[in-house]
């Protein structure tokens, strides 16, 4: 093996490295922790002027309700440090003529104040002009005062009524942690029975999956041709009814569902739609051949999984690194706002906007501008928001889908070291997880970015089609509503496909080493020689995993509402009484479907595997003693002989 995509892989490496310089060395963290005024001072911060002025006031807080604000993440109000919020209702004119001033200017910007002497002579009006005249861009005082509490104030106090609404959420907060601190222990033992069922049922899936394949196929059969006697039954005896033989089309539409029953065209339509159902499990029986090395292979990536049980184990570590990956993700959604750029003489400085381009601001500070409400004066962030947040989210994707291939190649290569094992278990090599996860870092980072990579333009290409139909959701133009909905439908099925044709590049890139686009081209002529076996095998897999995550999750969520509600006579003295029983039970029903979710999906990377590998052996070797088939014996039996094999093959 050698390194496969090394140019993707330097700049998939620089592009990390500049998504962390980005966030982490251009940003200030202590304004996530402490609020910040509108001129980026710290409220509350120690050894700053306002050390003791812990809580934000806003001048008029209804300015925060702009949309405006979800862009540019700041509320465009006035914003200022305050030791105490307002306790009496008071507005500008009352303050200026009586004695309250002094209790209101604690509310207006520092450093602005007027002597007694200045109020007493100039009224309130001529004021005013003096504020307009001056064009200040922000605004020095509140035109009112509101009896207000701050957020943690008010939670805390039970006597406030305006926070009915919180402390009723907090008490209802506080039962749920009782109600998790109570029953933690049955919820673990509820997950960790989760586990030993979900291996349980892929272990016996080797003995019992083409059994219950059948079952549910002739069940289906069975049902369809009950329902299709009794459409045809219920046609007969209304036909000649008066006033059943009216069309659909002349009753129009009717809330009343039952009308339409007593139509003989219902039940004739009816019974067409269940007929053409039956043409299709028909054609499966006739595909039975397929079927049978489907179930074959389903049978042995079961074996497979029980030889190599550590694989049941990565899923931890792919959610680890997606938690880590959307975590930082979420810190530096936030961190780009707090940057600065403070290389201008006249950043955080107050600017008049009527007369800003007559200064020689803009000569000394090119692409500077006066504007309101952000932190630490002029930043290339308020000029490139959208597109700093559209880079975050696609280095998050990237990150993300390059973390699931990981997880895909390294299961692909563990599941082929058994398959190219031609004496299994003896041949297979020790710790394949391990040595399989070392080799795809070490070789084919490239190429897992390589295809993360594609898959991430595709995708954000998708969210800002959605953003693009949001916006002209309530267009006229019904052309332009038409292609928006024709892009999007085109790029879900590019998306889906990119998604099928990378997992199986993975797969090559396991076995062989090659490059991601040699790969992909040898992974997808592959399939295409064999489009209707890998029909039936994806059908046949996505049944039984359905199947598989709907019994454990379903057998899982009865057994715990039977646990926690004490109908169980021997479990009702050690299960504690709970306030709701509703939280163990979501949380254990929850947990199990992830947990289910997890192991089935190494599964189905195991048969997908299996499958390529099965496709590679036919057409590479032939069975005798100088080329070998490395299938396994059930799979070489139902075969039956390996020419016979490569022509099924070749016929798909």
């Amino acid at each position: 093996r050698s390194c496969t995509d090394v140019v993707c892989c330097v700049i998939f490496i620089v592009v990390i490295l500049g998504y962390i310089a980005l966030a982490w060395f251009h940003g200030d963290p202590s304004k996530i922790v402490y609020p910040t005024d509108s001129h980026g001072h710290f409220c509350g911060r120690q050894n700053t002027p306002n050390a003791n002025k812990s809580i934000l006031f806003y001048f008029n807080m209804l300015k925060c309700a702009n949309p405006a604000v979800l862009v540019h993440l700041q509320c465009p109000t006035t914003q200022l440090c305050v030791s105490k919020c307002p306790d009496r209702f008071a507005t500008l004119l009352d303050s200026w003529n009586t004695n309250s001033w002094e209790y209101y200017k604690q509310f207006c910007r520092p450093g602005f104040d007027i002597s007694s002497k200045v109020r007493d002579r100039c009224p309130l009006s001529e004021v005013l002009l003096v504020f307009i005249q001056t064009r200040f861009d922000l605004i020095v005082l509140p035109s009112l005062l509101l009896p207000s509490q701050s957020v943690v104030e008010a939670i805390q106090d039970e006597d406030c009524p305006s926070m009915i609404v919180l402390l009723n959420a907090k008490e209802i907060g506080i039962k749920i942690f009782e109600d998790y601190a109570n029953s933690w222990n049955w919820i673990l033992l509820g997950l960790v029975f989760t586990m030993m069922v979900s291996l349980v049922f892929i272990l016996l899936l080797r003995y019992i999956a083409g059994v219950l394949l059948w079952l549910v196929v002739f069940g289906i059969i069975a049902a369809i041709g009950f329902g299709i006697w009794h459409c045809y039954w219920e046609y007969s005896s209304l036909r000649g009814k008066p006033g059943a033989n009216v069309t659909i089309s002349d009753i129009g539409f009717h809330s009343d569902f039952g009308v339409y029953l007593q139509l003989s065209q219902t039940w004739l339509i009816f019974s067409m739609l269940l007929s053409s159902l039956v043409v299709i499990f028909v054609i499966l029986i006739f595909l039975r051949a397929r079927l049978r090395i489907a179930i074959a292979l389903l049978k042995e990536s079961s074996r497979a999984v029980s030889y190599i049980m550590s694989t049941l184990l990565y899923p931890i570590i792919t959610f680890f690194l997606l938690a880590v990956c959307i975590a930082y993700w979420l810190v530096t959604a936030v961190y780009p706002p707090l940057s600065a750029d403070d290389k201008c003489m006249y950043a955080n400085l107050a600017c008049s906007p009527k007369t800003f381009s007559q200064t020689n601001i803009t000569k000394v500070c090119p692409g500077s501008q006066c504007m309101f409400a952000f932190y630490g004066g002029e930043s290339a962030y308020y000029r490139y928001i959208l597109v700093l947040h559209l880079c975050n989210l696609f280095v998050f994707l990237w990150l993300v889908n390059f973390t699931i291939a990981l997880g895909q190649c390294t299961l692909a290569g563990a599941f082929a070291s058994y398959y190219w094992a031609l004496k299994k278990p003896k041949d297979i090599p020790p710790c394949p997880l391990v040595s399989s996860f070392t080799r795809a870092l070490r070789y084919h980072t490239g190429s897992l970015a390589f295809g993360s990579l594609i898959l991430s333009v595709v995708q954000v290409i998708r969210i800002v089609l959605e953003y693009l139909d949001r916006k002209l959701k309530d267009s006229q133009n019904g052309c332009a509503r038409f292609v928006l909905s024709c892009l999007k439908c085109c790029f879900w099925c590019l998306e889906r496909f990119i998604k099928f044709v990378n997992t199986n590049a993975y797969i090559m890139i396991a076995i062989y080493g090659k490059s991601f686009c040699t790969s992909s081209k040898d992974a997808f002529h592959l399939l295409l020689r064999n489009v209707l076996r890998v029909y039936v095998l994806d059908r046949v897999t996505d049944f039984l995993l359905f199947l598989g995550k709907l019994l454990i999750t379903g057998s899982v969520g009865v057994i715990a509402f039977f646990v926690f509600t004490h109908r169980i006579p021997i479990l009702q003295e050690g299960v504690p009484s709970l306030n709701y029983t509703w939280v163990p039970l979501l949380t254990v029903i929850f947990g199990s479907y992830v947990i289910a979710h997890g192991f089935l999906n190494v599964y189905a990377m195991c048969v997908d595997t299996l499958f390529l590998c099965f496709c590679e052996d036919l057409e590479r070797n032939d069975g005798s003693p100088s080329r070998p088939y490395y299938m396994s014996p059930g799979l070489h039996k139902i075969l039956r002989k390996g020419d016979e094999g490569a022509k099924l093959c070749a016929a798909s």
